[in-house]
């Protein structure tokens, strides 16, 4: 196996694995198999590979919760700057390693971020903990949010106190698990600023598992592509990123703006998109004229349409602590009709899931009414109202209640007494290519595959209106793709599918409607290509175009490429043709 950096041998690295082996309690295979690494003091590294590839439980062994506290079948050595993993405890080791998992939200336990960041150094007894405090939010320069309870915070506010909380301990190591998986656009950015300063200005090595290569071409220094529970190797980046084809087929496509220099033959691996819009331009490369893009349905083009879901003058809200009710949704009027592929849009707290559940009938707005198919969600009980209208959630594992995806799936018509239910739930097994798996566990899945078996059951109900809650969040790309393709053919069964979604690549490939939500309020009701031009909208809503429509835009291109394709199709062919 490669290394990234050779340093002196009597330097002790950061982390060093030999031999490594682990097996979770009754699984029929290793997770991770016979893993040697090396990671240095001082690197920025990121974990890549596809779902199931061992990349969180490799991780996991450098604080110590394999094996302390995910038990199993452990062979070989994790040392973590000097620390033999296996003869520390997790307490000690969390004083050299912080975590940050993906589902941050978790972590925090205490009712105000001051709070949250001195809990670790006053239980462990440190007397310094107001100093510790005071300076782990300055690193993260949240020290304005002190005082806010955590309930409070928007999702980047939440993943910096978070990180906040474990560099009290002041470790100098830093594991962060999908660092934007539940962020906004604005917010994933301003994590990985973060990271950067932390690496950078203070010394601490970062590990972050991760999926978006634009991430990893940014802001870190060398990559381990994991497979099969092994590494396959370790190399900086830009050596990493000019073995495009090898990343592609462990599910980590190559950047936009990599992919759409080598589409048009201009040579040279670009880390941003100033760095790839100097290549073009430098390569003198000539744009031709391109074809009106065909225009998508939208709202106005879709007005005789049936009239699938409706707001009227919805607003909503939720008690606070203190008694008062904080305005979540405020008289918002809406229509949805039937043909529209929606993407819900807005940054963390703007109120889209709220909205989601308002559509399906889970919830009843305080104020205004809601319509599925004319008859308002006031007078039907949610269970009655999901034969109209289907809310996935955003993890999936809330949607799994039996012992097995077919018990899920069959569950809702099976109840309803729909005639031929095995013969439905094998035909939907089959088009979402479960059925496999059909005698599995849901839990027991990987990630793209719960996505598809939500899917499943959401299909399983029949309804006209489907709603999903950031369905490619946490995927790996090409899971991701998979879940593209499939809302793209639910049309076939579906009036009318709604996304909320922070995936501005699902925005720009799926959607022919975009709603973009701020505190509530709807700024923006259009088509993708519009959004992406709007630089007022997309400041409000906190949002970060595709890769490709940034470089578009650097170049003065009009209208704006939503895609890769787009984009190589506006160059000459023949340069085109020869990169291909």
């Amino acid at each position: 196996m490669n290394t990234a950096v050779t340093t002196d041998p009597k330097t002790a690295p950061m982390v060093e694995i030999e031999h490594l082996s682990f097996r979770y309690p009754g699984a029929s295979s290793d997770t991770l198999r016979n893993v040697d690494l090396r990671i240095e003091h001082g690197d920025f590294v990121a974990v890549v590979g596809g779902n199931g590839s061992g990349k969180t439980t490799l991780c996991k062994t450098f604080n110590g919760l394999v094996p302390h506290y995910w038990s199993g079948e452990f062979a070989g050595t994790v040392r973590v700057d000097g620390v033999d993993t296996w003869e520390s405890s997790v307490a000690a080791l969390s004083h050299r390693v912080g975590y940050v998992y993906q589902d941050f939200q978790n972590q925090l336990v205490r009712p105000t971020v001051r709070d949250e960041v001195a809990f670790g150094p006053i239980n462990f007894g440190q007397e310094d903990h107001r100093l510790r405090t005071a300076a782990a939010l300055d690193m993260l320069g949240i020290e304005h949010l002190a005082e806010r309870f955590v309930w409070q915070l928007s999702g980047g506010q939440a993943h910096r106190a978070a990180l906040a909380s474990v560099l009290a301990l002041r470790p100098g190591l830093l594991v962060v698990d999908e660092p934007v998986a539940e962020l906004d656009p604005a917010s994933a950015h301003e994590v990985y600023e973060s990271l950067r300063r932390l690496n950078r200005d203070h010394g601490i090595t970062v590990v972050v598992i991760e999926h978006h290569a634009e991430f990893i071409a940014q802001y870190a220094t060398s990559v381990v592509l994991m497979s099969t529970g092994a590494p396959v190797w370790h190399l900086p980046t830009h050596e990493a990123l000019a073995r495009a084809g090898e990343l592609a087929e462990h599910g980590i496509p190559a950047p936009q703006i990599v992919e759409a220099t080598r589409r048009i033959g201009v040579s040279g691996t670009p880390r941003s998109v100033d760095e790839a819009a100097a290549l073009v331009s430098a390569a003198a490369t000539r744009q031709t004229v391109a074809a009106p893009a065909a225009a998508p349905l939208t709202a106005a083009t879709t007005a005789a349409s049936r009239v699938v879901a409706e707001a009227r003058a919805v607003s909503h809200g939720y008690r606070t602590v203190g008694g008062g009710l904080q305005p979540v949704i405020r008289r918002l009027d809406l229509r949805l009709h039937e043909g529209e592929r929606v993407a819900l849009i807005g940054g963390n707290g703007s109120g889209k899931t709220t909205l989601m559940k308002l559509l399906a009938g889970i919830q009843v707005p305080r104020e205004g009414d809601v319509l599925l198919d004319g008859d308002s969600t006031r007078s039907h009980r949610a269970h009655r109202l999901a034969e109209r209208a289907a809310y996935l959630y955003q993890q999936p594992e809330r949607m799994f209640l039996k012992a097995s995806v077919r018990e899920d799936v069959e569950l809702f018509p099976r109840g309803r007494g729909v005639a031929d239910v095995d013969e439905l739930v094998d035909r939907i097994l089959a088009r979402v290519r479960l059925s496999p798996f059909a005698d599995r566990d849901g839990r027991t899945l990987s990630g793209g595959q719960q996505r598809r078996a939500t899917l499943a059951i959401g299909l399983a109900m029949r309804p006209s209106l489907i709603l999903l809650d950031e369905p490619t969040a946490s995927l790996d790309v090409a899971s991701r793709d998979d879940v593209i393709a499939m809302l793209a053919e639910l049309s076939e069964s579906i009036a009318c599918a709604v996304v909320a979604t922070h995936d501005m690549h699902l925005v720009a490939e799926w959607a022919t409607r975009v709603i973009a939500l701020e505190e509530g309020v709807v700024v923006a009701d259009t088509t993708p290509r519009t959004l992406f031009a709007d630089r007022s909208v997309l400041s409000r809503a906190r949002l970060v175009p595709p890769q490709v429509t940034q470089l578009g835009a650097a170049l003065g291109m009009e209208p704006l490429p939503l895609t890769v394709d787009e984009f190589a199709a506006r160059f000459d062919a023949p340069a085109a043709e020869a990169a291909a």
